[in-house]
């Protein structure tokens, strides 16, 4: 449809305001969680449109959610007014109920952004056990023109859910490729590497933190990562010294191992040069089902290095 569109622009305004063009994490941001999903809607067929009311069924399906995934709270996203050549268009959403008396008419609780409002419908979707299931609920608009005015009948935008949900998954597990498409610059950032790390001064250098800007094409993710285009992981390259300084902030271990190496026994290995402090990039992301997900990784970008 000519809005089908709508809800990734959504996301990625959410983005914007959550993170910077790198994909760090902006202080202010006020999500409250790590990570947001957008979920879509299944359309019922049949005619939506009766004179100036349009009524549209939409069902949201939510068992697949996975355990890790704690849910905080849903909202329902809705355009309540939308212009027109002539007049507007006005829309409500209400839950789908098994008789009238019990429809439940969803108010908006927010005005996020470009007319948009939020509904909260968090109380809908926890079932008994903790699980979700699905969300059923009919999509009302009328149209309110001028006197005489008339628009050809235009399709609203379905409505989309929001879950605001805590991920207590650690790692960032990307989606193998698909074998049928063909990844643009498979394996190079592979093959780049060593002659990349070559190239930064050999391995008389102290152990200390390098750039190595990378885009998400390189690393064959480009179809699933929407922002950013690029990010800088960096790495820790560099011999660790006989004597460790305090800045390195190195283990107690690693002291003894480096006495080790010089004093006892050459064949234990001297201390590695290796991440100790690291930040977290926001990623926007296309799930397979269609959905989009808002998501903060840890530990992505090495912001110091130590011997250990």
């Amino acid at each position: 449809g000519p809005a089908s569109g709508q809800p990734l622009r959504y996301m990625l305004n959410l983005y914007r305001r959550a993170a910077d063009r790198e994909g760090r994490p902006r202080d202010g941001r006020s999500l409250g969680t790590n990570t947001v999903r957008l979920v879509r809607a299944s359309s019922h067929g049949g005619q939506p449109w009766a004179g100036r009311w349009y009524v549209q069924p939409l069902t949201y399906h939510l068992e697949r959610q996975p355990e890790a995934e704690h849910l905080l709270r849903a909202t329902m996203v809705y355009l309540p007014s939308l212009p027109m050549a002539r007049g507007h268009l006005l829309c409500a959403l209400e839950l789908a109920a098994t008789s009238e008396a019990t429809r439940v008419l969803l108010s908006p609780a927010a005005r996020p952004l470009h007319g948009w409002a939020e509904a909260d419908v968090t109380p809908y979707l926890v079932l008994g056990s903790g699980s979700m299931g699905s969300l059923a609920l009919r999509h009302v608009c009328v149209h309110a023109s001028r006197a005489g005015g008339h628009d050809a009948p235009v399709a609203p935008s379905h409505p989309f859910l929001l879950l605001y949900l805590n991920d207590t998954r650690a790692g960032l597990a990307p989606p193998a490729a698909e074998p049928h498409r063909h990844r643009r610059d498979t394996g190079t950032l592979a093959h780049d590497l060593p002659g990349y790390l070559r190239e930064q001064g050999g391995e008389k250098s102290d152990c200390s933190l390098h750039p190595f800007p990378v885009s998400f094409a390189q690393l064959g993710w480009d179809h699933w990562i929407i922002a950013p285009h690029r990010y800088n992981p960096r790495y820790c390259k560099g011999a660790c010294p006989r004597l460790l300084r305090y800045d390195y902030h190195a283990p107690n271990h690693a002291v003894v191992q480096s006495f080790v190496h010089q004093l006892v026994d050459a064949n234990v290995p001297r201390p590695s040069c290796v991440p100790y402090r690291y930040s977290p990039i926001s990623v926007l992301m296309i799930e397979r089902d269609g959905g989009i997900l808002y998501k903060e990784y840890e530990n992505m970008i090495a912001e110091s290095c130590t011997c250990r």
